[in-house]
């Protein structure tokens, strides 16, 4: 009993995030500050010729120069799981009936295996994460901005006309952003609130992610 008792008032995980809510396409976080997140392709800079790459790095110092606020670059590194495609592979290798191709993908399959068996085969993905916290901006005086941060304070809950309207100006964030990364051939696309969700869930769980998979995800949000 004891053991129970003691187990039942051990504090919940989720006290110890940052996270409040994830909703609409944005994570809202504690403090009453918001979060969109982008994930972006790479750029092969090396293979890129040399007014490519001045232009490049031109486009780049000219986006840093403008930022009004903080940015997040995160480089997300993954041990690449090709088990499911392995077993597409052994799926189509049985239904095939033709004995040529049937032939040829037992043998694409066993390159493959053969491949990751000889090290760990690491996938990358690319994301800026945009913050946007009331304070910060600028087009609002002080003593608006100040009253605005002061119920988020007070209570978790942002009140609905204020998530709306913190959500709208994020989200010119966003657009400016994305227009940036544009420019520097780099093409970038916002994480909807199942990707959103999907995201943290491997970032706090990787090691139960690939075998642990989030199921209803549609209906599900993250709260405090």
């Amino acid at each position: 009993m004891a053991s129970k008792a003691a187990s039942a008032k051990r504090p919940s995980t989720q006290q110890f995030l940052d996270i409040a809510e994830i909703k609409e396409d944005v994570v809202i976080m504690k403090d009453g500050t918001l979060r969109a997140v982008l994930l972006c392709s790479s750029v092969n800079f090396a293979l890129k010729s040399e007014e490519e790459q001045e232009a490049i790095i031109s486009a780049y110092v000219g986006f840093l120069n403008a930022l009004e606020y903080p940015l997040q670059i995160v480089v997300q590194s993954r041990k690449l799981n090709v088990e499911e495609y392995l077993n597409r592979l052994s799926e189509a290798q049985r239904t095939q009936t033709n004995e040529l191709l049937k032939a040829q993908i037992a043998d694409y399959r066993q390159f493959v295996f053969e491949l990751i068996s000889l090290g760990q085969i690491m996938s990358k993905r690319f994301y800026v994460v945009i913050p946007y916290d009331p304070m910060t901006n600028k087009r609002k005086g002080f003593f608006a901005r100040m009253r605005e941060t002061l119920v988020p304070a007070l209570s978790l809950r942002l009140r609905e006309e204020q998530f709306r309207q913190r959500r709208k100006d994020l989200l010119l964030r966003v657009d400016s952003v994305a227009s940036n990364l544009g420019s520097m051939s780099v093409s970038a696309a916002v994480l909807d609130t199942q990707s959103l969700i999907e995201l943290y869930y491997t970032a706090y769980n990787p090691d139960v992610a690939d075998s642990e998979k989030l199921t209803d995800v549609g209906k599900m949000r993250i709260e405090a």
